[in-house]
């Protein structure tokens, strides 16, 4: 039986090239898409409850400002799947995407159209976070 993570990185092969082996320690392997790179990882809460865990960086070392803190907003609250997450230092941050959903008894249809869904809200979160409004530069 095609464990949950092999079927995962079947589904995103044609649209990713995964980075990290499928033998790694806690299961989990890399990927970009969009210009996002991100963690996937699955977690089985208890039998029969898988739970796949995404993680991806938006951006990183954006200077923190009041027009940053908007687009940042603004991206969170247009996103459907995830939350978005700061990491302050100063006056610089990071922008982190994460979600999680259970994918026990998804079949691969299903499967793959949920991640394609999480992970271009990330990739058009990133572009809005770390592209600046038009108006922003008038």
């Amino acid at each position: 039986m095609t464990s949950l993570r092999e079927r995962i990185a079947t589904a995103l092969t044609p649209y990713v090239d995964v980075r990290t082996s499928l033998a790694t320690a806690d299961g989990s392997f890399g990927f970009d898409y969009g210009a996002v790179p991100f963690a996937l990882q699955v977690v089985t809460l208890t039998e029969g409850l898988d739970v796949v865990s995404i993680t991806g960086v938006l951006a990183w070392d954006l200077p923190l400002d009041e027009t940053v803190r908007t687009r940042i907003a603004a991206a969170a609250d247009a996103l459907q799947f995830g939350s978005v997450h700061l990491i302050e230092r100063d006056a610089d941050t990071d922008v982190v995407v994460r979600y999680s959903f259970p994918a026990t008894g998804l079949d691969d249809t299903a499967l793959t159209t949920m991640l394609l869904l999480v992970l271009d809200g990330a990739a058009e979160a990133r572009g809005s976070v770390t592209t600046p409004d038009i108006e922003e530069n008038s």
